[in-house]
């Protein structure tokens, strides 16, 4: 609760330095836009975490993020148009004290002309067959690419851009053809036809895509501006535009239509960040975190192609009705291209709630426990919450007399800090758990305050890259203490600061100008009671366990402004004379003498060294040889889906009488079970729970417990 009261403190001196602003009568357009920038300064200044220093350095990061934002293939402005840009590189600190908005207005008005622009370059140039048997390649790196020198450059570089995006559009088809050609005896259309087609899909993926572009406002445009702004703060602070508040607070009401996947936007396009379990993406088994999807298709209708399309504007497309059919054409980890169908439907976001089952390994029973978020409902206490659950999942295990439980954490992006505390509890005395630091004060012990531990027995933590936020402070504390072995990717995603989400209205008395939005920025960083922080760093697992990200920089390190990672001062804690040196050590033993794992690692070294790669063909004849060699490189990396462990997995009783009159929910079950006993990763992190002595990690709790007791003793003498 003191935190609350810290983060309504610091808005009511928000709101009370802000009240000079107050205009007197009805605001036009550039005066909301100026009223945003001072408002947006001060609000960052005042309460972001780290406040950083307007001036050229930053002027030129805000300026390169936003150009990029405005144009990130490089299909509009030519180098003459950034040339002129360019003298506002270093002013951008300049114009937000001054308030001017001569810059946006500028890059504004030449977006829309280079808008216009391109659509008659694209028009004329797929109004007659392309040549796709010259010996030419396009290179993808858009980041690295030049701007075009001329109209006539630009004119070629869309010419490659609409080859490139025909002879995938023909590949997909003769796919297509290839696959039903057998069943239903459909006359084989030839290439000529193919590319004719391919062309007007093209042209029409591209007049959807700008007419969405059409629709946007300046408003839009703006949001966009500021963005580039704020986030250069760190990647977590953000500014919602009215409409953007309203798709943020619909994503927190827990229900929606639609297929049941979060997206994110990449550098690359818009990527799988989760499937939502329950959902049609979950049930489908087709699409997978990482995907990246290329387009979005209604029904039978060609699908449009979403480069350069607006998240939000994806978002529109990939959701709707219960009961309709979108397809989903999407690019592998592994390179491959897929067309993914999901029939729509109704979806709970908050099926997110602890579960747990059981299973034999070698006459042995071990509980896993798998908890996707930490959730807890401030509004109404009573409702669940994951500490709640997780007590009741252990007792329930406990009385399956299980030896030995699994946290799974994988892919929990974190939740209520408080939730966190009491849970690191269920495991450990009673002690510091966290150190949570606002900005600019001294760093406050979160501390366990129950002495009670509700499991004693061996445990082993699971985390991965996704592994975020409330999972990380779960997992050090667990590492911290030595009360168990962490186990899975390199590190966790290493995001560990805290962010509050403060409606701008309210800091404006008398507000003229409209509903102004909302600024989310980060307030607080977290630090391990060790005293290091989780951010960047994460929580290095204490065994490594190899996946297709091995090779690669994931997670909140993959972010440009992100916050840089700190330490201070440990907090009071005793950890447990426990060693797990021999326990590891057989682990790693394992791990690489596993035929999985060892082609887990060559296929993550693959994929590594493919990202360097952007240089595609545009000759067909290449173009499919290409493809074919992927296909063929991919193959030996499919054994890893045939894998099983052989292990049964079964929910507990209670749940198996629910399941008997509840179909989702037992589809939901097995369909977890099935992934279980597929999942190499949990045959490992079973096989270390094996290895750990119920009777060790029993005696050294009661041990630390007593010395603990001993020394209260004597301090209060």
């Amino acid at each position: 609760m003191k935190r609350n009261y810290k983060i309504l403190l610091l808005v009511g001196i928000l709101s009370a330095g802000l009240w000079s602003f107050i205009p007197t009568q009805k605001a036009s357009g550039d005066d909301k836009d100026k009223m945003l920038i001072e408002l947006l300064s001060f609000v960052l200044e005042k309460g972001h975490f780290s406040p950083i220093e307007l001036n050229d350095t930053f002027s030129k990061k805000a300026y390169a993020s936003y150009i990029q934002s405005l144009d990130p293939t490089k299909r509009y402005f030519l180098q003459s148009d950034i040339d002129e840009f360019s003298k506002y590189e270093n002013s951008i600190d300049d114009m937000i004290r001054s308030k001017d908005l001569t810059f946006f207005d500028l890059t504004y008005k030449r977006l829309m002309q280079r808008m216009n622009e391109a659509k008659v370059i694209y028009t004329n140039i797929l109004a007659k067959p392309l040549n796709l048997s010259d010996e030419e390649s396009i290179n993808v790196d858009y980041e690295k690419l030049p701007y075009a020198a001329s109209k006539n450059d630009l004119e070629q570089r869309w010419r490659k851009q609409l080859e490139f995006a025909v002879l995938s559009d023909i590949t997909d088809k003769e796919e297509i053809q290839d696959a039903e050609k057998d069943e239903t005896k459909k006359v084989i259309k030839s290439f000529e036809e193919l590319e004719q087609k391919a062309r007007k899909t093209t042209e029409s993926n591209l007049n959807n895509n700008f007419g969405f572009i059409a629709e946007l406002t300046r408003e839009d445009w703006f949001s966009i501006y500021l963005n580039s702004i704020v986030t250069q703060y760190d990647p977590h602070t953000y500014y919602f535009s009215p409409e953007d508040k309203e798709k943020f607070d619909v994503s927190m009401s827990g229900k929606f239509e639609g297929i049941g996947a979060r997206l994110q936007k990449k550098n690359e396009g818009i990527e799988v960040s989760e499937l939502i379990s329950g959902g049609p993406a979950w049930r489908g088994k087709l699409l997978e975190q990482g995907d990246i999807i290329i387009k979005v298709g209604q029904g039978n209708e060609e699908p449009i192609d979403i480069s350069g399309m607006r998240l939000d504007d994806v978002i529109k497309k990939i959701k709707g009705p219960k009961g309709t059919l979108v397809k989903l054409t999407v690019k592998k980890v592994d390179g491959s291209v897929k067309v993914v169908p999901i029939m729509r439907d109704e979806v709970e976001t908050e099926e997110t709630f602890a579960k747990s089952t059981v299973v034999n390994k070698d006459g042995k029973l071990f509980g896993v426990i798998y908890l996707p978020k930490f959730y807890q409902t401030f509004e109404n206490r009573a409702n669940r919450d994951a500490y709640k659950d997780v007590a009741l999942e252990i007792e329930r295990l406990k009385a399956m007399n299980v030896e030995g439980i699994v946290m799974d954490l994988r892919d929990n992006g974190g939740g209520s800090l408080e939730t966190v505390v009491k849970m690191t509890g269920l495991f450990i005395d009673k002690g510091p758990v966290v150190q949570v630091k606002p900005a600019g004060g001294k760093a406050q012990v979160l501390p366990d305050t129950d002495a009670k531990v509700q499991w004693e027995g061996p445990l082993v933590v699971m985390i991965n890259n996704y592994s975020a936020s409330a999972s990380e402070i779960f997992a050090a504390a667990i590492q911290d203490y030595k009360r168990g072995i962490i186990i899975g990717s390199k590190q966790s995603y290493g995001k560990g600061t805290v962010q509050n989400v403060f409606e701008l209205n309210e800091f404006v008395r008398g507000n003229q100008y409209g509903d102004l939005g909302a600024l989310k920025t980060t307030t607080q960083k977290f630090y391990r009671i060790n005293g290091g922080s989780t951010q960047l760093e994460g929580v290095k697992s204490d065994i490594v366990m190899p996946d297709r990200f091995s090779f690669m920089e994931t997670g909140e390190k993959d972010e440009k402004s992100a916050l840089p990672w700190d330490k201070i001062a440990p907090a009071d804690y005793q950890p447990l004379s426990v060693n797990y040196d021999k326990v590891i050590a057989n682990s790693k033993s394992r791990i690489a003498n596993n035929e999985n794992f060892n082609l887990i690692t060559e296929n993550a070294k693959w994929i590594n060294d493919r990202k360097e790669d952007n240089s595609i063909s545009l000759n067909y004849a290449t173009y499919k040889k290409e493809l074919a060699e992927i296909a063929e490189q991919t193959k030996k990396f499919k054994n890893l889906e045939k894998y099983k462990n052989n292990l049964t997995f079964t929910s507990l009783p209670y749940e198996l009488e629910i399941m008997a009159k509840d179909e989702l929910l037992k589809e939901k079950r097995e369909r977890w079970h099935e992934e279980l006993s597929k999942d190499v990763y949990m045959t490992e992190t079973l096989n270390v729970l094996s290895d750990l002595t119920n009777k060790d990690i029993k005696t050294t709790l009661v041990k630390t417990k007593k010395a603990k007791k001993g020394k209260e003793k004597l301090a209060s003498k």
